[in-house]
């Protein structure tokens, strides 16, 4: 897991939404509902990373303590994690399941330090989402829940979306490595990404890929005649791994992740490819910018 300094620079971001929320509960987002837009709600203490715009400086003249308007209509949102618990994760010098957790802690923390409500799933079993609401307070026991999720066995993904709970427009974010034969392109048509990328759009959610691959899949080192292991169905598959071999995976990968990212565009959401390879800090802060509203 990150450490408390990293954390305490990712509370200057927030998570970007494309949809107001519709939910009546407190919160830091602008509300479908309407109102007046000077009616005072409440104060509460200023946290790193809030608008400085909102700070009110006569309390602050008056207790020597800094503190922030709130006003009615804002309202909390939802954003939800749908993290891929399956085997094919647990691979990798450095796992991608690791660096899925740490992925699903960020989100988890930009929702969370901004006062809207998280719900994180472990695909395998969606009938027992995590929930964490009411602010920063709530992080460590997203971080519990994270260190006891098992990385193995297989995950329908679009049947497992179609369980989660929707409440109203948010973001959903999923971390996998979508390395499933429901995710695969079909030619006659929709494949599985583009029906997931449908159903979420039905359901008001924007959607944020985190595309999640180890850096022994995006640049092979292996070579020769070998014998390849499925992690999830344990089948087995005999190839010879030759320049022309790699150069012909290399090609099918690109055009995968560029047709995964442009599913996404389309449904005014976003997609980053996590290398696992990549340093964390220059992943999170330089790569996920586009997830963030800066």
């Amino acid at each position: 897991m990150l450490d408390t300094g990293f954390y305490d620079t990712l509370s200057r971001l927030q998570l970007r939404m494309s949809h107001k929320s519709s939910l009546n509960v407190s919160g830091n987002r602008k509300s479908v509902r309407k109102g007046n837009s000077t009616e005072f709600s409440d104060f509460r203490e200023y946290m790193p990373g809030d608008d400085l715009r909102r700070m009110d400086w006569n309390a602050y003249a008056r207790l020597d303590k800094l503190y922030i308007r709130e006003y009615m209509e804002e309202k909390e949102a939802v954003v939800t994690v749908l993290l891929d618990t399956s085997a094919s994760m647990d691979y990798g010098t450095n796992s991608k399941a690791e660096l899925a957790k740490d992925l699903a802690a960020v989100v988890s923390f930009l929702a969370l330090n901004n006062m809207d409500r998280v719900q994180i799933y472990d695909m395998k079993d969606m009938s027992r989402p995590f929930l964490a609401l009411g602010g920063r307070s709530a992080f460590a026991g997203v971080l519990r829940w994270l260190e006891n999720v098992e990385f193995v066995g297989e995950v329908d993904m679009l049947s497992a979306a179609r369980k989660m709970r929707c409440r109203g427009a948010g973001v959903t974010v999923i971390i996998s490595d979508f390395l499933h034969p429901d995710m695969v392109e079909k030619q006659e048509e929709k494949s599985g990404y583009e029906k997931l990328l449908q159903y979420l759009n039905y359901c008001g959610q924007r959607p944020v890929i985190l595309h999640t691959m180890a850096k022994e899949e995006l640049h092979i080192t292996l070579e020769g005649a070998l014998n390849l292991i499925d992690a999830e169905t344990k089948s087995r598959l005999r190839l010879v791994v030759d320049a022309k071999a790699i150069d012909s995976y290399e090609r099918e990968l690109k055009r995968f992740t560029e047709r995964m990212k442009k599913g996404c565009a389309s449904g005014r959401g976003a997609y980053v490819l996590c290398d696992t390879g990549r340093d964390r800090k220059q992943l999170v802060f330089q790569d996920l910018r586009v997830i963030y509203d800066i």
